[in-house]
């Protein structure tokens, strides 16, 4: 089973200390030389043993047919980590497939329990992303995150096949961070952008697809029941959401309707548990994020900003403070 790393939060860092404990070869597809040396993959690759690590596949989606012969060969004489900045369906690969050949590893930024106490704050205005957490000015960090941005509706989503201008969706990615941790209404931002809803629909799947927005579906058993049946939109990194809706500092933030959504927790909000879908009643009642724990028992439980906890208490079925699904719809 080969790997395939997502999402460009100190993957190559990795892969190569990784490279680093065995016999390897590396591939920087950004790098002229090594694209050079694959312009005939199967020459190239057909005889190296060991780890391959192929870095910034998407910018070679032509290679997957040739992985999969290579993959197919017995007795195995190499294993492959490849890396890519977004999720497969983005790299054209409609005529080969990895299915069953492939184990898909996410990797989002820094999160609340690897940094200290101390540095929650910057974690949350700055985000996860390395280069922006670490920099040493609150100006070089957003210099960084804006850089980001721009070379990613540029030139990045270009190479991923989408023929959108990147003026078109910086528009529509500034209006789904206002939508962040809230309910999705494509023809409201549609009618903004002077575009049909269908269309904006396809704009929200490309940046789902590149990893920077999470889309959390509606969970409902019964379809008549009288509950939101349209998806909520997450900003997956919380630097990005701040900067794309201009938030420099504690106090802007402290002032934003977004504030409770922007918590790093809520952009990527099934790291830690099983997260399948949210709960919200039409009547204006409290959505709720629903998980499978271990026991595969589904609960819900509510992420706001507060400074007064409020656990849900004295209510029949509670468990480890939530109440089961079925007493909520």
């Amino acid at each position: 089973m080969q790997r395939l790393l997502q999402l460009p939060c100190g993957k190559t860092t990795l892969a190569r200390q990784l490279a680093e404990r065995s016999k390897s070869t590396y591939f920087d597809l950004e790098n002229p030389v090594d694209l050079a040396r694959l312009s005939e993959p199967m020459t190239a690759l057909e005889s190296l043993r060991g780890l391959i690590v192929i870095d910034e596949v998407q910018r070679h989606p032509d290679l997957f047919p040739i992985l999969r012969v290579l993959l197919d060969r017995k007795p195995i004489r190499a294993r492959f980590l490849i890396l890519a900045c977004a999720s497969p369906e983005l790299l054209r690969q409609s005529s080969e497939t990895l299915a069953g050949r492939v184990a898909i590893v996410e990797m989002g930024g820094f999160t609340l329990e690897e940094v200290d106490r101390t540095e929650l704050n910057r974690l949350w205005l700055r985000g996860g992303f390395p280069r922006s957490f670490l920099a040493r000015t609150e100006s070089a960090s957003t210099a960084w995150r804006e850089d980001f941005i721009r070379t990613f509706l540029e030139p990045d989503l270009a190479q991923l096949g989408v023929q959108v201008s990147s003026r078109t969706m910086r528009r529509f990615w500034t209006m789904t961070a206002h939508y962040s941790g809230g309910i999705w209404n494509s023809s409201e931002i549609g009618r903004s952008l002077g575009e049909a809803h269908t269309t904006v629909k396809r704009h929200l799947d490309a940046l789902s697809g590149a990893l920077v927005v999470r889309v959390l579906e509606p969970w409902y058993a019964n379809v008549g029941k009288r509950l939101v049946k349209s998806p909520k939109v997450y900003i997956r990194d919380s630097g990005l959401l701040h900067t794309l809706l201009g938030i420099g500092e504690r106090r802007q933030l402290e002032g934003h309707p977004v504030v409770g959504g922007s918590w790093p927790r809520a952009g990527d909000p099934m790291r830690d548990v099983d997260v399948e879908s949210f709960s919200s009643s039409a009547l204006g009642r409290r959505a709720r994020i629903v998980a499978s724990p271990p026991e595969r028992e589904r609960t819900p439980s509510s992420l706001r900003e507060t400074n007064r906890p409020c656990p849900f208490r004295d209510r029949p079925g509670q468990r480890d403070g939530h109440v089961t699904v079925r007493e909520v719809v």
